[in-house]
């Protein structure tokens, strides 16, 4: 174990103080302390944490009660994953230690009023930390600032409304506001809000899925016709090869794990991809299990590929090439019928396999050959195999190939449409998926836009809108003056802190619809505007009836939702309340519509219904205990693409002549995060306690740049010309390939060049951020 003294950030000090990252971490003088990483994740600590933190927010009674309820088929769905729930019988404990700390953190007793903003500048606010925001409390009143002010001031709701609908109104062209989305929107919410943004004339829907899945969803609607993966939880009974690809289970997705380790039990082997061997995937002592509340783990990964950062193609291309080298050998992996009746373009792929040469394979994956050839052994005995992946695959420059070729395998072996066997990328939070499904894209296709103006009777935009990168350089452009986000943290969760910073505060106004304090209500539009609102966990009376909402988790099931505790405030109002009352106000001659809307959810899903394909008798399929399934063609075999076969593909690998100083950063969460929330100072599956100043290196880069475990280092990333820097973190040596760095996100997205997007999606590449670590003046 190593510590030293607890050092104030200096994150960002390149650029003014308002856009730095310089905040005062508030630690009380503890210091940093880094320990050995852990080998299993769980366990009694896992219990331990969860009833901590439950004391902490709302108290361990009604702590309990949520828990108890949460994921519950009468309950009510966590706010955090889309990890899905068992569709038959579910535990009384149905949720993981993330799960808990954010309904610990959704159901708190903290409170934030007037009289906090009165106390706190905006630039005050700025310079606090993510961590100390979070632990504020809940948002109880909305919120204003004007122009010049320095403060937020309380407004009433139906002056904020106003406000909002005749800022709307006094723009020019309906292009120049911009409607951003969080998972955590409902789908009656999102169906709303969608349908407010297309009335009003734009199909400015930027989300989060711009910066996470959305390679994934370019890869599969281009290779199978759909953008969803094509497995079920109980696909994970019947597989025997599962591979765990860019993902960090233990802290992103715990639930996972239970899957993972019935899978084990029955004899399946996990393979695990990533630069980093994290704790989930070494080894899993389940904490509602005698075995694992005693801290006895079962080994998950039977194999760990360290690969290197944006090697997965590469390594993908080679399970394939040995495969079709060793045919003879392997003749039993290649399903032929299959490749036959449902597929098209194998002569290309196997032409790729051919031309590819082991020794770019080799160099380019980091992985030495003695391993492809051992675990293509282990594929080619396939019965049934499933790919899963996150964003260690979705946020490099060559995601969309990548996926392709994880297709590619898929399709050689007839591993999509049978049970035990398919693809499924693994989506963070909670309703993301539901989300698209009810439009919210910049995108969306012909048949649903048609189908929107028939039932609604108006005439959607049909020009595309802006992802989330071209929002923030509209809005840098002067082309967006109005920025309206739907939950989230749109300032923390995108990159390039600093242009996005100044991009936001180009706009004329800025609403935040938000349940917690965050960073982007202090970097905000010439006015802003927050405007609080319920949780899950909360119950949403409309006329004496506790309100439904639903969600779509990440294998494609949209299930029931229903809050159980008191509001925190009586002047919260529910998503859907707030986007009805503004859309009154900007259509009048449709008040009726979104007045009914605003009193019975049952008369959203009537709309939905008939807006999209799969949602046939909504309001009663929603309410059966596990919801219902969407369609999905894969599953079946039946592939809506071009040709009406799933394709193989061509896939480049990419050339990085990056120079010997040069390493790939990564920004990744901590054990006590969800997304831009941070719960906590404790990274403790990485050993990494009471400090997130820090930067994890391999020991020989470190070595050989002359840095010690603990001294300051400065990190610059260089593109197109623009540097980047992020001063005085400390490095910590930590077992990854060579040319392999980490740092924490959001912190880290300072470095992140908004220009630098993977190629065809367009999602900003976090886990592929070329830079140089220098030792720091201050070392």
């Amino acid at each position: 174990m190593v510590t030293a003294k607890k050092d104030s950030n200096n994150y960002g000090s390149s650029v003014d103080e308002k856009h730095s990252e310089n905040r005062d971490y508030g630690n009380n003088g503890s210091r940093i302390e880094v320990k050995k990483p852990a080998s299993k994740a769980a366990g009694l600590n896992a219990i331990i944490q969860t009833m901590k933190f439950m004391i902490r927010e709302p108290g361990l009674i009604k702590g309990l009660r949520g828990l108890l309820r949460m994921n519950q088929k009468n309950g009510f769905d966590c706010s955090s994953c889309a990890w899905p729930d068992p569709s038959g019988h579910r535990s009384k404990n149905e949720y993981c230690e993330n799960g808990a700390k954010a309904l610990a953190s959704e159901s708190t007793r903290k409170k934030i009023d007037s009289d906090f903003f009165s106390k706190f500048s905006i630039q005050e606010l700025s310079q606090k930390t993510d961590h100390w925001h979070e632990l504020q409390g809940r948002l109880t009143e909305p919120m204003f600032k004007d122009v010049k002010s320095n403060h937020y001031s309380p407004i009433s709701w139906n002056d904020a409304f106003d406000l909002i609908s005749g800022e709307l109104k006094s723009l020019k062209d309906p292009n120049q506001a911009s409607f951003y989305t969080s998972g955590r929107a409902s789908n009656e919410a999102a169906f709303v809000y969608q349908l407010m943004a297309r009335m009003f004339g734009t199909n400015n829907l930027p989300d989060c899925s711009n910066m996470c899945h959305e390679s994934s969803g370019a890869a599969l609607v281009e290779t199978i016709g759909i953008g969803k993966g094509t497995v079920d939880l109980d696909d994970f009974d019947h597989a025997d090869v599962i591979f765990v690809v860019g993902q960090n289970p233990g802290t992103n997705h715990p639930r996972m794990l239970t899957a993972l380790q019935d899978a084990v039990r029955r004899g399946a082997t996990v393979i695990s991809v990533n630069p980093i061997f994290e704790a989930g995937l070494k080894a899993f002592a389940h904490p509602q299990e005698i075995r694992g509340a005693m801290n006895l783990a079962l080994p998950i990964a039977a194999d760990h590929v360290s690969i290197k950062p944006g090697g997965d193609l590469a390594f993908f291309k080679a399970l394939g090439k040995t495969i079709l080298e060793n045919k003879d050998k392997f003749e039993n992996f290649l399903d032929g019928d299959f490749i036959e009746n449902y597929t098209n373009g194998l002569e290309q792929y196997k032409s790729s396999l051919e031309s590819a040469k082991w020794e770019d394979l080799i160099e380019n994956s980091g992985v030495d050959r003695k391993q492809i050839n051992r675990l293509a052994n282990v594929v080619s005995q396939s019965k049934g195999m499933i790919s899963c992946w996150a964003m260690g695959i979705t946020q490099t420059e060559n995601a969309v190939a990548t996926i392709r070729e994880i297709v590619n395998l898929h399709l050689f072996g007839g591993h999509i449409g049978k049970k035990g066997a398919g693809l499924c990328p693994v989506r963070g939070h909670s309703n993301v998926q539901g989300d698209r499904t009810m439009g919210v894209w910049e995108r969306m296709p012909e048949s649903f836009l048609q189908s929107l103006d028939d039932e609604f009777s108006f005439k959607s935009p049909r020009k595309h809108g802006y992802d989330v990168v071209e929002t923030i350089h509209a809005m840098e452009d002067g082309k967006v003056n109005f920025f309206m986000a739907l939950g989230g943290n749109f300032l923390s969760a995108s990159p390039d802190t600093k242009r996005t910073s100044e991009a936001l505060e180009n706009c004329s106004m800025t609403v935040q619809i938000s349940t917690k304090l965050n960073r982007s209500h202090c970097i905000v539009g010439k006015k802003a505007l927050i405007l609080p609102c319920l949780v899950r966990s909360e119950k949403d009376f409309k006329k004496d009836q506790n309100q439904l909402i639903s969600t779509e988790n990440s294998m494609g099931i949209v299930q029931g939702s229903s809050g159980i505790f008191n509001p925190i405030s009586k002047n919260l109002k529910s998503e859907i309340e707030i986007l009805s009352q503004i859309s009154m106000r900007l259509f009048p001659e449709r008040k009726s519509t979104f007045i009914d809307f605003s009193d019975n959810y049952d008369l959203i899903r009537d709309r939905i219904e008939q807006v999209i394909p799969g949602f046939s008798s909504f309001n009663k399929r929603v309410r059966n205990p596990g919801g219902f399934s969407l369609p999905n063609g894969p599953k079946e075999r039946n592939f809506t693409t071009v040709s009406g076969k799933a394709l193989f593909t061509e896939n480049e690998i990419l050339e990085r002549n990056h120079g010997g100083e040069i390493l790939i950063l990564q920004t990744l969460r901590s054990h006590d995060q969800f997304n831009t929330t941070v719960y906590g100072m404790e990274d403790r599956y990485r050993g990494i306690h009471h400090d997130r100043n820090v930067i994890m290196m391999n020991e020989e880069d470190m070595a050989s740049r002359s840095i010690e475990p603990l001294s300051k280092v400065n990190v610059i990333s260089i593109y197109n010309g623009v540097e980047r820097e992020l001063k005085n973190l400390k490095a910590i040596p930590y077992d990854m390939p060579s040319g392999a760095c980490a740092a924490y996100f959001p912190e880290a997205n300072v470095l992140v060049p908004l220009e630098k997007t993977a190629k065809i999606s367009n999602t900003p590449t976090s886990k592929d951020v070329p830079v140089r670590v220098i030792k720091s003046s201050n070392a």
